[in-house]
């Protein structure tokens, strides 16, 4: 048996498209919020990181749940790689309101947090919520109970003050911002499956991207004999060192495409929160998603950004997990041929489990909340579309940390017992840019 050359449409057919957003805070003209601009011509567009400092939104609660908002700088302790760091700035912030308490180290200039003002309209909305649809991840399967939960939700967490659009990451579905419950619900039912970075799912061998860099960038044997061992199933008189070749060859396609995917991903995702620092009251985003996987260096760097994005501009991002309570089982239905089901199941586990950090990383470091593990997705939705009460923003100035290309992991801590603190748990520090002389 012949094996099948592989195929990989996205790479050449279908350019993603640029998002150009247009946002107004007036009433009136709050239906132009997000109008996607004609495809780009060539490729995704690009993210750039100037990484000088790191904001840290965190969110506090008590033994009962209750959000504890009368924190000072002092009680707050922040470690950048297990390294105590010194807080350069301090906010507090309502959110929902312009009520806003900063703090800084003396010779600091810069203003943490950028506040709309506060000479708005009586009649503008207090609250706006995005719900941003990954149609470029969801599976058919997914997409359908998301959008059966989406409808049904509109009714049940809306308020008629509120203002509500319902998008796409790809920019295919975009309704505005708008109060109209029936167009809402129109543009979620609109909905459908994007595949601008996906193969088409019968190449030989069939890897994915967690797969792919396991072989090229671990140099990972198992991950690597598992795509020969595939080559060889279908066309055995392949010599080894030739399965070999084609398997490097074969993940490499992969990286870039997957590399291609979770660019454009991050640049849909920057561009609405930037239109949406715009708008007065409380800002919500709500990212329904079954999860992308966020390993190469650029795509942490884009991570850190939209964190960082997100603090300044005063916007929650909430996520919802799509998939529900999902098992990484191999299904019936899936041809894996002659490979270990158990390898398959292995790969397929941490796979899954690598596409829910960048969800729940984007929730923990903006205030939200990260809905996953569970089949009620009309809950999840209620949940989500209320930003924390209180937040303190600390700023962690980078003036001292070594530009090395690696993720630092950061933990806050607070000098009060019986407390339970949530906030982001690393940045991306890119290595300096050398210049020509």
């Amino acid at each position: 048996m012949k094996f099948r050359r592989t195929r990989w449409i996205s790479l050449h057919v279908r350019p993603f498209p640029t998002l150009v957003l247009g946002c107004l805070v007036s009433v009136s003209s709050m239906h132009s919020f997000a109008q996607p601009a004609k495809d780009s011509q060539d490729k995704p567009p690009a993210i750039v990181v100037n990484v000088n400092r790191v904001l840290i939104p965190v969110v506090v609660h008590d033994k009962q749940g209750r959000a504890v908002g009368d924190l000072k700088k002092e009680d707050f302790q922040v470690f950048d790689k297990d390294k105590p760091q010194p807080i350069s700035g301090f906010t507090i912030e309502r959110r929902g309101t312009t009520e806003i308490q900063t703090e800084r180290n003396a010779g600091s200039g810069k203003q943490l947090v950028n506040t709309p003002g506060s000479a708005q309209s009586t009649a503008a909305p207090q609250r706006f919520i995005v719900f941003l649809f990954d149609d470029m991840h969801l599976s058919a399967e997914d997409l359908a109970h998301v959008q059966k939960a989406g409808v049904k939700m509109l009714a049940a967490v809306l308020d008629d003050s509120d203002m509500a659009a319902v998008v796409s990451i790809s920019g295919r579905t975009n309704s505005g911002l708008i109060r109209d419950r029936a167009k809402l619900q129109e543009a979620i039912l609109s909905l459908k499956k994007q595949g601008f970075y996906q193969a088409d799912g019968g190449e030989c061998p069939n890897i994915d991207y967690h797969q792919a860099d396991l072989i090229e960038n671990k140099h990972d044997s198992t991950a690597l004999q598992d795509a020969v061992q595939q080559i060889l199933v279908c066309d055995p008189k392949t010599p080894n060192p030739v399965a070999e070749s084609l398997a490097h060859s074969s993940a490499n396609r992969v990286l870039a495409l997957g590399n291609q995917d979770v660019q454009a991903t991050y640049a849909s995702i920057t561009e609405f929160v930037r239109r949406m620092a715009a708008l007065p009251g409380q800002r919500t985003m709500i990212l329904i998603s079954p999860g992308f996987i966020s390993i190469s260096p650029a795509a942490l760097m884009a991570e850190s950004q939209i964190m960082d994005l997100a603090a300044r501009s005063n916007v929650t991002i909430s996520a919802l997990d799509a998939r529900g309570l999902y098992t990484t089982d191999v299904s019936a239905s899936e041809n894996i041929g002659a490979r270990s089901p158990q390898q398959v199941t292995d790969f397929h586990r941490s796979a899954m489990a690598l596409a829910e950090a960048p969800m729940a990383d984007l929730a923990e470091a903006t205030g939200g909340t990260y809905f996953h593990n569970n089949n009620d997705l009309d809950a999840g939705f209620k949940s989500l579309t209320e930003a924390p009460e209180y937040l303190y923003v600390l700023e962690l100035a980078l003036d001292n940390v070594k530009p090395d290309g690696t993720y630092h992991r950061l933990k806050v801590k607070v000098d009060r017992e019986d407390l339970q603190v949530e906030g982001r748990s690393g940045y991306f520090m890119p290595k300096a840019v050398k210049t020509r002389k």
